[in-house]
């Protein structure tokens, strides 16, 4: 007979619901970007777990998780979605993220969820940081034209060099983030919701008043850098204008033609002048808002022109090259008795 006072085993759905409601929201207070990844990994396990088992969403159940299902998924992101090994081990790492958690409410599924937990993320190999070089950002920036867009463009990726910042920060920043008086400085929100401030060039705070000056309407809470509508830029506003300005630099510069060029790379490019201009990692960490310095150590191992340096500093072995001779055989016979 069933213990009355027992605690009843929550359903899958219902561990889905408070994974969100309690857990990702309320305990961990992640941004409406961070659970909306979460969101988007769970469904797409679900959708295609329904799929292979045949159930609806409601009907599954932790005990459906195996690993085979796990891995079926992850095979089905590469192949089928098209995915990169990068994307299909952040939905691995969100499913992973709920396993623990109902392992939490459902101890009598700890069994199952352990041998879920099993299956090991993909390995891929980093591909080389791309940056620009000191002429290349300033061709990319031009200079600023007559019109609204123009004005806003060069002031968008001013600020972008400027402070190394991510889409997301940059095209999020409002006015009240901006001081330009006495240290003058904006404060970006980056991932996890954290603040930094980063100070700015004495440039680009000329340029950030001859904007507001020209924008009367753009005041307190308002986007400082909107579209036409006035409302916040997307990502893919922002990589339209970049692309707008690389075609353009590329009359100047060939070479630029032939590179890939994203927003991300401007970021790299403000890490890797700060670091030949001789910055130590951890001042380049908080400016780019790293978690860990080994993501900054990566635009060590990126620069070739450092690692010349470092190896002209080493002195060189004075090795003596010596002319091959065989050993002579009857001697080494001779030897050998």
């Amino acid at each position: 007979m069933r213990d009355p006072i027992a605690p009843k085993t929550p359903s899958f759905a219902a561990l889905v619901q408070q994974f969100f409601t309690e857990y990702l929201v309320t305990q961990r207070a992640l941004s409406s970007r961070t659970v909306a990844c979460y969101r988007d990994a769970l469904m797409l396990f679900m959708a295609f777990a329904t799929r292979q088992l045949g159930k609806t969403t409601t009907a599954l159940r932790l005990a459906d998780i195996e690993p085979d299902l796990i891995l079926a998924f992850l095979d089905h992101l590469e192949h089928d979605r098209r995915n990169s090994v990068r994307s299909r081990n952040l939905r691995l790492t969100a499913l992973r993220t709920f396993l623990k958690f109902a392992a939490r409410r459902d101890v009598s599924s700890l069994h199952v969820i352990e041998r879920a937990l099993s299956v090991p993320m993909g390995r891929f190999e980093r591909p080389m940081l791309g940056y620009l070089t000191r002429e290349e950002i300033i061709a990319v920036l031009g200079q600023p034209g007559e019109t609204w867009t123009s004005q806003r463009d060069h002031l968008l990726l001013a600020m972008l060099y400027n402070t190394g910042a991510r889409v997301s920060e940059i095209i999020g920043v409002r006015v009240v983030d901006v001081v330009l008086d006495g240290a003058a400085c904006v404060h970006l929100r980056g991932k996890g919701r954290k603040q930094r401030a980063v100070p700015l060039w004495k440039a680009t705070v000329h340029e950030l008043r001859a904007w507001l000056r020209s924008n009367a309407s753009v005041r307190g809470e308002a986007i400082l850098l909107p579209n036409r509508n006035g409302q916040i830029m997307t990502r893919s506003n922002v990589e339209q204008r970049l692309d707008i300005a690389v075609t353009r630099a590329a009359m100047q510069i060939r070479n630029l033609a032939k590179k890939r060029i994203s927003p991300h790379t401007i970021r790299h490019s403000t890490a890797m002048h700060l670091l030949r201009s001789g910055v130590a990692f951890n001042v380049i960490a908080l400016w780019l808002g790293h978690e860990s310095p080994n993501t900054t150590h990566r635009y060590v191992e990126a620069d070739l022109a450092m690692k010349e340096k470092a190896l002209a500093r080493l002195q060189e072995p004075n090795t003596k090259l010596r002319r091959y001779r065989p050993a002579d055989q009857l001697m080494t016979f001779l030897q050998q008795l």
